[in-house]
């Protein structure tokens, strides 16, 4: 183990506190992206509480939706294994 805590595959569809905290990332290549991918690049808007992959999209659950809007408003334009995120 290297120290660092696992964030969870979930994240909260359920409640409507916490839906503008997560940011839905679209068209994304998932046989070559991973969960971990998707964490580094956006762990850095903030924590991000739960991460969940799906076959060609994924979802981050942030903390608060201050991290969220700015994770969206920076990565909105990237390119992963590329594919431009939408």
């Amino acid at each position: 183990m290297t120290g660092k805590t696992q964030t969870s595959n979930v994240t909260n569809k359920n409640d409507p506190r916490s839906l503008n905290s997560r940011v839905f990332i679209g068209n994304l290549n998932t046989a070559l992206v991973k969960k971990t991918d998707i964490e580094v690049i956006f762990a850095k808007y903030g924590k991000i509480v739960g991460c969940s992959v799906h076959k060609g999209y994924a979802f981050v659950q942030y903390i608060s939706e201050r991290n969220a809007r700015a994770a969206v408003a920076s990565e909105n334009t990237r390119v992963i294994a590329g594919q431009p995120l939408g």
